[in-house]
């Protein structure tokens, strides 16, 4: 932990702002500009990932296309929202030790499981309230301390495959183990209460991931503990599986989504190099939609539904590259480092293997939500990533 006071400073500024992003935006922004502002008078060595080449396409993509958009003013949200990824430099440069990495996954643990709890509330009462009612269930969902249900889940998702791998891989002891497990179940029952399916396929994609490095048979067990779990729910939650293929009309975003996807496509085609420009979206959608589409089913068209759409149509494909770039590089980082690991449990195995499912649920969801456009999610996100780069440092042989 950083010695003088003001590094101090930093370090519990850093850490209070990624935690706090689990239930609150303006403290998690209040608490990040007050640990930049630390970090800088205390004179404390930068550190940021070894991204900055595609962070810095990424930016300078975001910059180019809005000051070439039609109406640049409109974009400015994005712009702030570019200041998120200065959690990656606080983190880094704060964080020295894998013990403060393994309690900030257990304050996002206990944070994260208040806010399961939450919902899992909403939930008794919405049920008691909409009875066997699909579309009351399907358009107001559970949220815990989020505005809106795909935030909620975006960051359950990512705080439950950091429980899981600390509860497979860390060093114990783990005391109270019985916390940690409570927390997990809590937030796994949300996420399934939630009746997301993005959010369902993304957390099982990254889980089996870890069922499988861990103990490869529970990856056959699983799907049989998830049918069991389906059985034995409200009939709104076997719906929710089965409206991906057998839609309940336009209560379910099936139709809607193909039509985003569509528009989207029709942007990318139009403007590939510099898109339509950040924020611009919701703007100009109705001026590409295809021809055939007459009428619009109910949902919400101010994104594309889709991170690879959404940054390509925004702001070209170079600067969708460039994001894919960020991720591929951080997987790959990560992947190489667990590579070094001996076996056995150990803070920077499990943190390692939180870091790789987290981007493995953010691509697979990305595939069906803007998840990265949601700043509680990002700041999230790229908190666990910089974590993954303090335990990938530690796998490194001294000089």
């Amino acid at each position: 932990m950083p010695q003088s006071f003001l590094g101090r400073i930093a370090f519990f500024t850093a850490f209070g702002s990624a935690a706090s992003f689990l239930f609150s935006i303006a403290a998690g922004n209040v608490l990040l500009a007050l640990s930049i502002a630390a970090i800088l008078f205390s004179g404390m060595r930068l550190r940021f990932p070894p991204i900055v080449l595609p962070l810095g396409l990424f930016t300078l993509g975001t910059f180019v296309s809005l000051a070439l958009a039609d109406h640049p003013w409109e974009g400015r949200a994005q712009i702030r929202k570019l200041l998120v990824f200065l959690m990656l430099l606080i983190i880094s440069t704060t964080f020295r030790e894998l013990k403060q990495a393994r309690w900030l996954v257990q304050a996002f643990a206990v944070l994260a499981g208040l806010s399961a709890f939450r919902a899992l509330m909403q939930f008794t009462f919405m049920l008691k309230d909409c009875g066997d009612s699909y579309g009351c269930l399907v358009g107001e969902r559970i949220s815990g301390f989020m505005s809106h249900w795909m935030t909620f889940g975006g960051q359950m998702m990512i705080v439950l495959v950091l429980l899981a791998a600390f509860l497979f891989w860390a060093i114990p002891p783990k005391r109270p183990a019985i916390l940690w497990i409570t927390c997990a179940a809590l937030i796994a029952f949300a996420i399934f209460a939630g009746g997301t399916r993005s959010i369902w396929l993304a957390t099982a994609i990254a889980g089996s991931y870890l069922l499988w490095g861990w103990k490869r048979w529970t990856v056959i067990v699983a799907p049989a503990v998830v049918g069991l779990a389906l059985l034995a729910s409200p009939a709104f939650l076997t719906q929710r599986l089965t409206s991906a293929w057998k839609p309940h009309g336009e209560l379910d975003s099936n139709a809607h989504r193909r039509i985003t996807w569509r528009t989207g496509i029709r942007m990318i085609q139009a403007h590939p190099f510099f898109g339509v420009g950040p924020q611009h979206i919701d703007l100009q959608f109705r001026q590409y939609l295809p021809p055939d589409i007459t009428r619009l089913p109910e949902g919400w068209y101010g994104h594309l539904h889709n991170i690879y759409l959404q940054y390509a149509a925004e702001r070209g494909i170079p600067t969708m590259l460039a994001m894919l770039w960020i991720l591929a590089k951080m997987l790959w980082d990560f992947l190489k480092a667990l590579r070094k690991i001996p076996p056995g449990p150990s803070d920077a195995r499990f943190i390692l293997q939180g870091a790789i499912a987290a981007i493995i649920a953010i691509l697979i969801g990305g595939i069906f939500e803007h998840n990265l456009g949601d700043s509680e999610v990002l700041a999230l996100f790229l908190s666990t990533m910089s974590l993954g780069y303090l335990a990938a440092e530690s796998t490194e042989a001294p000089a």
